[in-house]
């Protein structure tokens, strides 16, 4: 076993990853080494996908599949390895049908079909057994000893950051939301990875791609959930019980809440959002449920003590699961890509278990005192109220803005961010996304006539908001990005974080900084060339209070 995707990876003066089971995350040696070989069969997968839709055959069925199985190999989503072995299979057969079809449309043509190598031709064993022992040749550290860590670190950004791009694929393609271009860019990405590049250079340059990629499927996906439930509204949500029956949906697929609200409507249940899934309060298709009844709990990492509290059933829709405690793991569901052993799983789409396990849990026995935060700054509301931070920017009354999200984990480093948003002068907007802003989000940060001074713009995935408010302020002021009065930082964990990260590179965003700590797989020399190319400050342990006094040295 070898795993160095997420920053919770063990960090030793022996080396750095997760090398014995269970790793960090909980996740054992047999599903670690079966994630391994379900990615190498995805590149041979897209191998075929990209030549065949050279002559004319793009295959959707082999696009979805190819999105779902990277989707579930992510930090936090399956820990089944059984699961896990049939995805396996399923690749093998998705592989040979595109591989077919592909070479009937180019015989068709009169082309020769292309006789490909590598995961276009790795042959799955038939027992897990078998397959464990063909896991080391194919692991993401597989040939260091030859290819050294530098270029094994290189492909890491790469496919990492594909990882990252995957759930947000996912996330739209469940809406019924699909590109071409994006699905054409995916395979290309992926055949590249399958041609085992050693040029670190070209490497750097193919991540950005992954980059701009990712912008184009989070704009899909800005697209798909706001025609499908309506741009977000600045919305006042309840953080507190409410007496009743009960059910809590963890996670970030907007479609499995829809589902989950339509069915329990009249059931005398309230459903609660929690962790990336508050965002949910604030479209107006959901919120138009008088039974969602707010947000409860905070960020994934919490989650073992919240669940354990909650007095019903908990649904976690995607990312991000941590190992369920005996208190709850007869009452807690996955869904989608989703999966830990031993745990219910709900596949299709019927939540009837769920509601009858809500009737029979006690719920709440009392109303809790009224607490209220306020969301829904995403880029529509923002940019309707342009003018007026214009005005303010101009005026004076706001000289900075800072944004300060990202995913959150148990790093005490993690403190950097609080302090960097409680301790933001009065004149400045502190705007923030993702699982991140549960460090500070209670707190009172007040208005700048009548702006509010912290803007939640939403899940992790709106980061496409904070680029479109971002390029907005940039042409009212006519500069760059770079010469807003904008500092960018950003707490990383895992690989949509990667993909994040990358698409800010890809537009040339300078100056942004990453924290707690530096991804295992970006070595020294990997880290000297990004922070040259891209002016990167990765270290952030310890600086929040200078890093504050150096950014509002930066004025548009």
């Amino acid at each position: 076993m070898f795993c160095y995707q997420c920053e919770q990876t063990t960090r030793t003066p022996a080396g750095i990853g997760c090398t014995s089971e269970p790793g960090t995350c909980g996740k054992d040696e047999a599903t670690a080494d079966l994630q391994d070989i379900l990615t190498h069969l995805i590149k041979g997968v897209a191998q075929y996908a990209r030549r065949a839709r050279a002559v004319g055959v793009a295959d959707r069925q082999t696009d979805d599949f190819i999105f779902y199985g990277l989707f579930t190999t992510l930090t936090n989503v399956n820990f089944t390895a059984t699961r896990f072995v049939h995805l396996i299979q399923e690749a093998t057969k998705r592989r040979e049908r595109i591989k077919l079809l592909y070479e009937e449309a180019a015989r068709e043509l009169g082309t020769a079909p292309e006789i490909l190598s590598g995961p276009a031709t790795f042959q799955p064993a038939d027992s897990l057994e078998q397959l464990l022992r063909q896991a080391p040749g194919v692991a993401i550290n597989a040939n260091v000893e030859h290819l050294g860590s530098d270029v094994i670190g290189a492909r890491a950004l790469i496919i990492y950051g594909m990882k990252g791009v995957a759930a947000y694929a996912q996330h739209a393609r469940v809406l019924g939301y699909q590109s071409d271009e994006v699905d054409a860019q995916a395979e290309e990405i992926l055949d590249y990875l399958a041609s085992n590049p050693t040029d670190l250079d070209e490497m750097l340059e193919e991540s950005l791609e992954v980059g701009r990629l990712n912008l184009k499927v989070m704009e899909l996906l800005d697209v798909a959930n706001t025609e499908t439930f309506g741009a977000q509204e600045i919305t006042s949500v309840r953080i507190s019980p409410i007496k009743g029956k009960a059910i809590l949906v963890s996670g970030h697929d907007l479609h499995d809440l829809k589902q989950i609200l339509e069915q329990t409507k009249d059931q005398g249940i309230h459903v609660y959002t929690h962790g990336e899934m508050l965002p949910a309060n604030a479209y107006p298709t959901l919120k138009a449920y008088p039974h969602l009844a707010g947000n409860l709990g905070g960020a994934w990492q919490e989650q073992q003590r919240e669940f354990a509290d909650f007095p019903g059933p908990i649904v976690m829709t995607s990312n991000c699961i941590i190992e369920p405690g005996r208190s709850y793991k007869n009452r807690i569901f996955t869904l989608g890509p989703v999966g830990w052993p031993g745990v219910r799983h709900i596949d299709n789409g019927d939540f009837t278990p769920v509601i009858q396990a809500a009737k029979a849990l006690p719920g709440f026995a009392a109303d809790a005192e009224d607490q209220r935060i306020t969301i829904g700054f995403g880029h529509h509301t923002l940019l309707g109220v342009a003018g007026k931070i214009v005005d303010a920017v101009k005026s004076g009354d706001i000289r900075h803005f800072f944004l300060v999200g990202g995913c959150d984990g148990v790093s005490p480093a993690r403190n950097y961010f609080t302090e960097v948003a409680d301790n933001a002068p009065a004149d400045s907007v502190v705007m923030t996304l993702g699982c991140g802003k549960y460090r500070f989000n209670r707190h009172e940060f007040g208005d700048i006539g009548g702006i509010p001074r912290l803007l939640d713009i939403g899940q992790c995935n709106d980061a496409h908001s904070a680029i479109r408010v971002a390029g907005a302020l940039a042409e009212a002021f006519n500069c760059g990005v770079n010469d807003l009065p904008l500092s960018i930082m950003l707490s990383w964990f895992e690989q949509k974080a990667t993909a994040i990260h990358l698409s800010l590179l890809a537009l040339g965003i300078k100056g942004i900084k990453l924290g707690p700590t530096l991804p295992a797989y970006l070595t020294p020399t990997l880290v000297q060339k990004l922070q040259s190319r891209f002016d990167l400050d990765l270290d952030l342990i310890g600086e929040a209070q200078a890093d504050l006094q150096a950014a509002l040295t930066h004025t548009a």
